[in-house]
């Protein structure tokens, strides 16, 4: 699983602040009040869309959820507190900005993450301001598009995730379709096709001002790490909120065309798995569906990443499947290994933090992990795993107190007598393995 979006590059130790704050007042207070007069959001036909967009409870609520989702400020320097602070002031600049159509975008900051398999993705992030705008489009644009999206897209949906992609995966094998058509799409962010996009919204959108707004967004500029500012012609920044909706609507072509093959299907943002049932079928489908993406959606597919094989062979959002006649889920090997790399990581004993220190890094952690990764139907690799871990915590132990052979004797009865599993439970360390 690769997809970013950002508002969240800000790295995430500390605790959201509460709702209940007294600098969240105002936008509570706002965000309660009546909609404005103008249409229904959920209309398909509306024409004064824009209204409902930057109506003072729309971007109350928008502010609301880019405070709330943090994240690291933009080239203005512009930090979500300073925004929450100036919140009475923003909303009405912002409001009056967009009804009389002045507002403008600002430039888009890039930065470099790495990725789990290796080299650097990019990041786009927009100022504080303008993800405020993004958001508040998303709150109005998203009713009218999502009752259109297909039932197999689960990437970045209302009562749908990950999960529940890897739910329905898991019905196509046991229907017997063991073969998947593994579909990754090369730099997708950086080769949507602009008057595409916009004229795919503007079938729905009927207020043209919504529409130029997102242009607006489109061309922003993107300003890279050393200060290098460039124009852009094609593609949509990953990081801002309006992103994930962005995708959808671009990939939702795709999903009608599969769907009119008859294509057993799912597709978690850009990455697809289709499902058949022999290796014949498996090559004849990936042919043909990647000759639709380059000539009709003018996006190409990397051949690197993409293959047809069996499912055991694959691995999805960080999931894959056991072969024979029984399928189960279970954690994909190179997950397991990052998983276990972030662990060692923080659990070096030449760290030189206390132990109660290091096991509430690791749980938080752990925690996330486990959120995603209980979902498995193969309970002994997590009981496997708990084991190692505390094992590794046995050997800081044993090695704070200055003894030598810290890991071999960590796995001894004497260790694990002295430190069994409910005194790291006692500490806060959570077990993968327990419901």
């Amino acid at each position: 699983m690769s997809f970013v979006f950002a508002d969240s590059p800000s790295g995430g130790g500390k605790e959201q602040p509460s709702d209940a704050s007294e600098r969240r007042s105002f936008l509570l207070h706002k965000a309660k009040r009546k909609k404005t007069d103008g249409p229904s959001a959920g209309a398909a036909d509306s024409s004064r869309l824009l209204e409902e967009a930057a109506s003072e409870a729309n971007l109350a609520r928008a502010l609301l959820n880019v405070v709330r989702n943090r994240g690291a400020p933009g080239v203005d320097a512009q930090t979500v507190e300073m925004a929450e602070a100036q919140a009475p002031a923003l909303l009405a600049r912002l409001r009056s900005d967009l009804l009389e159509e002045r507002y403008r975008p600002g430039d888009v900051r890039r930065v470099w993450l790495p990725k789990p398999g290796g080299g650097q993705r990019g990041l786009g992030i927009p100022n504080i301001v303008d993800r405020v705008v993004q958001q508040a489009l998303l709150q109005v644009m998203e009713p009218i598009f999502e009752p259109t999206f297909h039932q197999s897209s689960h990437g970045f949906r209302p009562e749908r995730g990950a999960h529940t992609a890897i739910a329905e995966a898991t019905g196509y094998l046991k229907d017997g379709y063991r073969m998947v058509v593994d579909l990754d799409l090369a730099k997708f962010f950086d080769r949507v096709h602009h008057q595409r996009l916009l004229a795919r919204i503007a079938e729905r959108v009927k207020d043209p001002r919504i529409v130029a707004l997102v242009r607006l967004m489109l061309k922003a500029a993107v300003v890279m790490p050393d200060g290098t500012k460039i124009a852009v012609q094609e593609g949509t920044p990953q990081g801002g909120p309006l992103s994930p909706l962005l995708s959808n609507i671009v990939l939702s072509e795709l999903d009608g065309e599969l769907t009119r093959r008859g294509l057993r299907f799912v597709r978690y943002a850009d990455d697809c798995n289709i499902y058949v049932a022999s290796e014949r079928a498996g090559k004849r489908v990936m042919q043909s569906v990647t000759s639709f993406l380059r000539r009709r959606l003018k996006l190409q597919v990397n051949e690197a990443k993409s293959a047809v094989g069996r499912v055991q062979e694959r691995k999805f959002l960080g999931f894959s499947f056991t072969g024979g006649a029984e399928v189960k889920r279970r954690i994909a090997p190179k997950a397991l290994l990052r998983c276990k790399r972030k662990i060692r990581e923080l659990t070096r004993r030449t760290r030189g933090i206390s132990l109660p220190q290091m096991v509430r890094e690791l749980a938080g952690y752990l925690r996330g992990w486990k959120n995603y990764f209980a979902f498995c139907q193969t309970p002994s690799v997590l009981h496997r795993l708990d084991q190692w871990i505390r094992r590794r915590l046995r050997s800081v132990i044993w090695k704070q107190r200055k003894r030598r052979a810290s890991w071999r004797l960590a796995d001894s009865p004497v260790l694990h007598a002295a430190f069994p599993v409910v005194y790291f439970e006692s500490l806060g360390l959570p077990r993968l393995s327990a419901p």
